[in-house]
């Protein structure tokens, strides 16, 4: 869990559009479109159905799309215009339901929804890819491949709701009574459904442009095309504030990766397969676009290192191979081909490992304990907390920057605490530096007696309160904290928004600074027409095959 390791995270088939496209392809979940009303220029409605044999009721993905001049198009979150809107409901599409989601689902924040709308959203067209795509159905022929892999999809969203917000249903009702029970189960649907849109999109406006010429797009080039997403400092305080659902997901990773550890033997077949898809990967690192001259660094390395092991043959003969795979990656290779080769090895034993997927829904118990003697909470901070109690919290560098809430623009912020105001707004982020002060209290109480229980201690000290909370519902669980100091000066966020868009299953990430990056969702995944098509969840580490594309 330490920001270095968890900053190179690659998805593996355990991710969330994983487990989400698995299980569709499964259960036989049938997605058609209801209504397509969209003008010429691609203006209008759209509402798409989606079958799904546990529901009760069909769920519905509502469309609003519209013209956007260029000076109003942005992906920050303060934005109030888009090129399509999106949500998901449970609503019939009577003319009045449809009246009320146009009402409010291109409002955004500024709308209300219902609670039969588990998820909102918004997207924006990636434009030149966009009317390129366009230009070239239009004219019979297939766009070019590298400027698709350029940019890789022909919309991005620039928000995902849900868990109430806006009036959405939340969550307690959306695990109950929704089909979607699963960790960010909508939001991927949602999200898939957006790109199935996109695809949709660009045929309907060539095929109007020039309805004789036009062709349709490959679908293997649709099935290349993803939906992209910008990501900046407001996912990373969600791994510090819901620890408990990162420790389950991280957990389920190391434990899927610790079974194929444990393997003793490899067989042909799983030695050709990983043989593959170590092919695969290089084709698809070849493939990743990034203007960052870090993660060019990084992927260089990773090109590298993959392409001397393919050479190499694969995994290690002999007993045990993914185990002294995954050693010698440890002591050979950089940090980002180590994780690659996790994500490989945990790909290879689909019936080993994805049972672990279920595991992600487990409850949480966040109650105090006041019988807890404070000798106790004090052993207990030195054994799970060593880590934070490294840190020299008396350094200006250690505290040299504050999180904080941008009230003007709605998003949260990195501030220099040294050097700007508001760290009296400060969020609460700071977990190494409040449980080494925490255990640096509990040592100066001199007399005290040891064995008083925690009750007196918040009684007398409140303040205290949550990092106790903290400290005490976290036993037992290894991978709920993140192993590194976030208000010190080499905090690099970019690390944790990886760490969480990888578990989503996120691919290519293209840092823009160490506070934002870009990513692709879906890449390679089924359209609606490949769900049951052979090899529909076979699209780890995509990559666009030779020949495709004009």
């Amino acid at each position: 869990m330490r920001p270095e390791r968890i900053g190179a995270f690659h998805p593996n088939r355990l991710a969330f559009s994983r487990v989400l496209v698995r299980r569709m392809a499964r259960e036989g979940w049938t997605v058609s479109r209801e209504r397509f009303d969209l003008d010429d220029s691609g203006t209008g409605t759209a509402i798409y159905r989606a079958d799904i044999p546990s529901a009760l009721r069909p769920v519905r993905f509502a469309v609003f799309a519209r013209h956007l001049d260029a000076a109003d198009r942005t992906d920050r979150v303060i934005a109030d215009k888009w090129d399509a809107a999106f949500a998901l409901t449970e609503a019939e599409p009577t003319d009045g339901e449809v009246a009320r989601l146009a009402a409010n689902v291109p409002r955004q924040e500024a709308g209300r929804c219902s609670a039969r709308e588990p998820v909102l959203s918004r997207a924006n067209k990636s434009v030149r890819l966009f009317e390129h795509t366009v230009a070239a159905l239009a004219a019979g022929r297939q766009p070019e491949r590298a400027r698709l892999l350029e940019a890789g999809y022909l919309v991005r969203t620039t928000a995902v709701y849900g868990n109430g917000k806006f009036g959405l249903a939340d969550l307690a009702r959306v695990e109950a009574e929704t089909p979607f029970g699963a960790p960010f189960e909508a939001e991927m649907f949602c999200v898939w459904l957006a790109r199935q849109f996109s695809l949709d999109w660009v045929e309907h406006i060539a095929r109007r442009r020039a309805p004789e010429a036009f062709a349709p797009l490959d679908p293997a080039l649709g099935r290349a095309l993803g939906v992209g997403n910008a990501t900046g400092l407001g996912m990373a305080p969600f791994l510090v504030g819901h620890p408990a659902p990162i420790d389950r997901w991280v957990r389920a990773r190391e434990t899927a990766l610790a079974r194929v550890r444990a393997l003793p033997r490899a067989g042909p077949a799983e030695r050709r397969r990983f043989l593959e898809l170590l092919d695969r990967a290089i084709r698809h690192v070849d493939q990743w676009p990034t203007t960052d001259p870090a993660q060019q660094g990084r992927n260089a390395v990773l090109r590298a290192e993959l392409s001397a092991l393919l050479a190499a043959g694969g995994a290690p003969a002999g007993v045990r191979p993914w185990d002294r795979l995954v050693r010698r990656a440890a002591a050979r290779l950089s940090v980002e081909t180590q994780e690659a080769l996790n994500s490989l090895a945990i790909e290879l034993y689909p019936a080993l490992v994805d049972d672990l997927a279920e595991t992600a829904c487990e409850a949480e118990d966040t109650a105090i304990d006041p019988a807890m003697t404070l000798a106790e909470l004090k052993a207990a901070i030195a054994a799970r907390y060593a880590w934070a109690l490294e840190f020299d919290f008396a350094a200006a560098e250690a505290n040299a920057l504050f999180w904080y809430y941008s009230e003007e623009k709605s998003e949260p912020r990195l501030g220099a605490r040294f050097e700007e105001p508001g760290a009296d707004r400060e969020m609460p982020v700071a977990v190494a530096r409040d449980v080494s002060a925490l255990h640096a209290e509990l040592a100066g109480l001199g007399r005290a007696d040891p064995r008083a229980p925690v009750a007196e201690f918040l009684l007398a000290r409140p303040g205290w309160r949550e990092t106790v909370r903290r400290v005490q519902a976290l036993a037992g669980r290894d991978y709920a904290e993140i192993r590194g100091n976030l208000v010190g000066r080499s905090c690099r966020p970019i690390d944790l928004l990886r760490c969480k868009l990888a578990i989503f299953g996120a691919t290519k990430f293209d840092p823009k600074s160490d506070l934002w990056t870009r990513v692709a969702l879906f890449q390679g995944a089924p359209t609606a027409d490949g769900l049951r098509a052979p090899g529909a969840d076979d699209w780890a580490f995509p990559a666009l095959a030779e020949g495709i594309g004009a």
